[in-house]
């Protein structure tokens, strides 16, 4: 499905001041800006290169042997089931965490931090004590004194390390008096969540003890449950549209035969209201006896793996009538008898009379596990990452060590920090359509080692850096970059309308004034499909 852009370059002028270019080129061949010279070895490297490339990709995949490879993440005797990320694995999992708090001002949520740790009667009320206690991490307080007497000691209360966010999110509602006319309250929350699994079970980043989860709660009143899971919904199919992952199954989970908590009346009431939500989507699910979890019925969404064609369970959906009623969570409205029902009243004596009315909590995870989407991530695109996920996204090599190629290196590296953001209506507008709006400047890497400037080509490539600057001294002299844009995909019925469209507008860009140009710029760079779309249409 991807495939690799022709090797190009676009001659530009380094900006001086605020993103604002100086003479922009014509688009020029990379061999062109080399020395005749060095034509035939760069060429051979470049396809050895692309050939190994290539072989890879037809291997089987797997997250373990590729995050060793990638410098991603590893691991330690000392921390089973813990992985450790690297430079290079923590820019991909902070990209993911920018892209959803990018839509999080798009869907209306919140973001909150949280303890990690919390005393045993919080899980106690919430439950998970009674029903989830074996999966948890409990852990001793430190003695304390009495304070009648200053002499004996008494042990603190048990504490247990928070397997999942809802019971704290509890508490932020319940720390201030509500009303019907502040909800839907969306929180979310990333904070890192323990859970003890079995030994046996642990596998990679797909099964771990400790992760980070896009963990959301939504409180709402009963007549908002069905528009808030259609956006979950939506915000679901957005994601894993920009991130390439898909197609994913949906199956309901619905209530255990045992240990559970609730009245079956309120089960089946909560499982009505998923299925009519599953409907109302026009997409296909499945229904999964049995398996949801002790408070409430769920959708999960199932992506299959690249390696194994094993499934995994990602997003996930829950509705839950029991811990709201178990933390005495309330709300203030009008009509309450007829409010708990999830009707419109229009009884004006009934609505001249306002009571409490418990709210329903949506769970919502569109990540699920960020390690677990991660090892998925790591599979599907088996080194050629997007340009906006790529760790090794740029490599400014220089063909030789002089001082004013160095120091040129150095100015263009400073300059094109400034290409990863687009500041304008367009952009603003885009994000909707899941553009990460302010990705971090560009990661970049200068090859400035005295060896030779093969060499350096080769060890980007090898190390799939997205764009290559060559700097040399003509590109001194001239104030030019030429760049080698072969390691982003870009998808084939785009590459040639940007790279005609970048052709015939380059001579005629005015900076500051055609912010069509600017954004061209950046589509090569991000590699989003929609914004391709949005830009080949306004073309």
């Amino acid at each position: 499905m991807r495939s690799f852009c022709t090797i190009c370059t676009t001659s530009v002028r380094v900006p001086y001041r605020k993103g604002l270019y100086r003479n922009i080129g014509k688009l020029t061949p990379l061999r062109q800006n080399l020395s005749s010279a060095r034509e035939s070895e760069l060429k051979a490297l470049t396809t050895k290169s692309d050939e190994t490339q290539k072989n890879l990709s037809t291997l089987n995949p797997d997250h373990r042997e590729l995050g060793i490879q990638q410098e991603l993440f590893t691991t330690s005797k000392f921390c089973p089931g813990t992985p450790i990320f690297l430079p290079n694995g923590t820019k991909i999992f902070n990209k993911l965490i920018e892209y959803l708090r990018s839509q999080y001002e798009v869907f209306g949520f919140q973001e909150v931090l949280t303890p990690t740790i919390f005393k045993k009667s919080l899980w106690e009320t919430s439950g998970h004590w009674d029903n989830y206690a074996e999966d948890m991490y409990a852990v001793t307080g430190r003695r304390t004194l009495r304070a009648q007497d200053g002499e004996s000691e008494v042990q603190d209360e048990p504490y247990g390390l928070k397997p999942m966010n809802c019971p704290c999110h509890c508490l932020i509602f319940a720390s201030k008096g509500r009303s019907y006319r502040d909800l839907p309250l969306r929180y979310a929350d990333f904070s890192s969540l323990h859970r003890n699994e079995v030994a046996g079970a642990l596998s990679g980043l797909t099964r771990v003890k400790r992760f980070h989860q896009d963990d959301g709660h939504i409180f709402c009143r009963p007549s908002q449950i069905k528009g808030e899971i259609r956006r979950t919904l939506d915000f679901v199919k957005l994601t894993y549209e920009v991130l390439g992952l898909g197609p994913y199954r949906l199956v309901l989970s619905t209530r255990p035969s045992g240990g559970f908590i609730g009245t079956e009346e309120e089960w089946d009431n909560a499982e009505l209201a998923l299925k009519e939500s599953l409907d109302a989507s026009g997409l296909d699910w499945k229904v999964n006896e049995g398996d949801g979890a002790f408070y409430g019925p769920k959708i999960d969404i199932v992506l299959q793996s690249s390696a194994d064609k094993k499934e995994h369970q990602t997003a996930t959906i829950q509705l839950d009538f029991q811990l709201p009623k178990r933390f005495g969570l309330r709300y203030q409205a009008p009509a309450p008898d007829v409010e708990k029902k999830g009707l419109v009243c229009t009884d004006s004596s009934l609505l001249s009379v306002e009571g409490p009315v418990t709210p329903v909590l949506i769970h919502r995870a569109v990540l699920g596990s960020v390690e677990r989407i991660m090892a998925l991530l790591i599979e599907h695109y088996n080194g050629h990452w997007p340009f906006w996920l790529n760790p090794n996204q740029a490599a400014i090599i220089t063909v030789n060590d002089s001082a004013e190629t160095l120091e040129y290196a150095g100015e263009v590296s400073r300059a094109l920090q400034g290409l990863g953001k687009i500041d304008s209506d367009q952009a603003s507008r885009q994000s909707e359509r899941g553009i990460p709006r302010d990705l971090a400047s560009i990661s970049i890497e200068v090859f400035d080692k005295p060896i030779g400037v093969n060499h350096k080509i080769a060890a980007a490539k090898r190390q799939r850096y997205g764009i290559i600057v060559l700097i040399g001294p003509k590109e001194v002299q001239s104030g030019t970059i030429s760049v080698d844009l072969s390691g982003i995909p870009i998808r084939n019925r785009y590459t040639d309308k940007i790279l005609q469209m970048i052709s015939t507008k380059a001579n005629q860009y005015v900076p500051g004034q055609d912010m069509k140009w600017e954004l061209i710029l950046s589509l090569v760079l991000l590699d989003i499909e929609e914004t391709l779309m949005a830009a080949s249409d306004r073309s």
